[in-house]
């Protein structure tokens, strides 16, 4: 079948909103012939410099996928803004995008137009950029928000602009056990689960107005997949208030690692040897992801816990750059000699190869969306312990809604710098790999439906399908 289609995605460009929409990107060209080109547009945010340089080697081996940067925004908001009020501040940032999406837009509707078989067929923009949705409106190009995270997210974006009539300010941490109806939960979901952003009064007003947006695209895709989330799916099936459709495309994945810039490889053989040394599911991994740093005393409380738990352990200790501080400065005297025998402490570790490898049992994770569906998709069960954003939310979904994690925390918030005690992560990591109540069989379960999703046939192939066919009309 001819290629006639070309796609234009619109990224926030951090590494894990690029990492999702790329290995997405991917997933459509393999899908359909009839996709000539993915073009992603992006800019650069200085919190993320070499963003372009990780998108780069994303679709390296992917000629059908090309990257168009923007030129350098004039007049960004400033940093305090971010350090203050994030969404503020990306929302800000996206706005002034605007105008550079619209000359870029235009000059690729332009070189189709009449000298090409091939045409732009519309665009999949992230849902940070849903300011450009009116952009797409002027070149008469159907817009998809895709959502990186998932569809219990998606229901609390719809809630927040039905709250905002009733009640036109942010939500009052001190009322933290209010718990909300949320429709597509059937928990009540306290106050204290909801993102930290929605308590700040400059980061309340840009949730409200990203969510007030959503209506205005054509369909949502979701990086989820309809046995996971079934209740949340199905309330969007409705269509309630005609609201777009929701689509269930996950897990989107990416399976191969991607290795720090500054990361020696004998690093990354060091722990997969290690780790092939220890028994089937015995080792326990402790991961925050690339933004979760912990202080000196947490990650002191932390050791303890792994000495009063007593089982085999992999620890990815993150530190903060700026400092140049090593992850073993920060361990208590002669942690590391009274461990030798059961464990081993790093730096960067390859999640996805450590997720999928026989010897680890269970997971101490920020319950960032990615990280999640990874250990999702390899059957390995989780400790909850959120840092920041949705990752609260997150943590609430996984623990009370779906039953697939063990609680450590479902509230906490990095920026608040409280310090979990000892005894209590040493308990959440005895329950997480010997307890009755660890969910391991309806993990691993989760791990057939999710492979199942993706499958011809599958929930999830059928809804990119019916996605494709809107898109560009048609039979895939």
């Amino acid at each position: 079948m001819k290629a006639e289609a070309e796609i234009i995605f619109v990224t926030h460009p951090t590494p894990g909103h690029l990492l999702v929409s790329i290995e997405f990107a991917k997933s459509l060209i393999k899908r359909d012939d009839r996709i000539h080109t993915i073009t992603i547009i992006h800019w650069t945010v200085p919190l993320a410099p070499q963003a372009h340089l990780f998108a780069k080697s994303l679709v390296a081996s992917q000629p059908r996928i090309r990257l168009l940067a923007l030129p350098d925004i004039p007049n960004p908001p400033p940093l305090e803004l971010f350090f203050k009020a994030p969404e503020a501040y990306i929302l800000d940032f996206t706005k002034k995008t605007v105008p550079f999406v619209r000359d870029a837009l235009s000059t690729l509707v332009s070189s189709r137009d009449g000298s090409s078989s091939v045409r732009v067929a519309g665009l999949v923009i992230d849902f940070f950029c849903v300011p450009l949705i009116e952009v797409a409106n002027e070149f008469k190009l159907p817009s998809y928000i895709f959502q990186t995270c998932n569809a219990g997210f998606m229901c609390m974006m719809k809630y927040l602009p039905e709250r905002h009539r009733i009640i036109s300010s942010e939500f009052d941490l001190s009322s933290g056990d209010e718990e909300h109806s949320i429709p597509g939960y059937v928990s009540s979901v306290p106050t204290k689960v909801l993102p930290s952003g929605q308590f700040v009064r400059e980061s309340y007003e840009a949730w409200v107005e990203i969510a007030e947006k959503f209506p205005g695209a054509k369909a949502i895709l979701v990086n989820s997949f309809s046995a996971l989330e079934h209740n949340a799916l199905a309330y969007f099936a409705r269509r309630p208030d005609n609201y777009p459709p929701v689509y269930p495309v996950g897990p989107v994945l990416s399976l191969e690692d991607r290795p720090s810039p500054n990361m020696d490889p004998s690093d990354r053989d060091r722990v997969m040897k290690w780790l092939e040394d220890q028994p089937e599911s015995s080792v326990v991994f402790i991961c925050f992801g690339s933004l979760g740093i912990h202080s000196k005393p947490q990650i002191e409380e932390i050791a303890r816990a792994i000495e009063l738990a007593g089982h085999r352990f992999l620890w990815s200790i993150r530190t903060n750059p700026t400092e140049k501080a090593s992850p073993y400065d920060l361990l208590p005297e002669g942690f590391l000699d009274r461990t030798v025998s059961k464990g081993l402490v790093c730096d960067w570790a390859p999640q996805v190869e450590v997720l999928a490898h026989k010897a680890i049992g269970g997971f101490v994770s920020h319950c960032g969306w990615n990280s999640l569906l990874e250990s999702l998709w390899f059957g390995v069960p989780i400790v909850t312990w959120p840092m920041y954003a949705e990752q609260q939310l997150n943590a609430f979904t996984m623990v009370k809604e779906l039953g697939l994690a063990v609680e450590l925390r479902l509230d906490y918030v990095s920026a608040h710098g409280e310090i979990v005690k000892a005894k209590e992560i040493a308990g959440a990591i005895q329950a997480l790999m010997d307890g009755e109540d660890t969910p391991r069989k309806k993990v691993k379960e989760m791990a057939e439906s999710a492979r199942k999703a993706l499958m011809d046939g599958g929930s999830s192939f059928v809804a990119v399908k019916q996605f494709l066919d809107e898109l560009i009309g048609g039979d895939v």
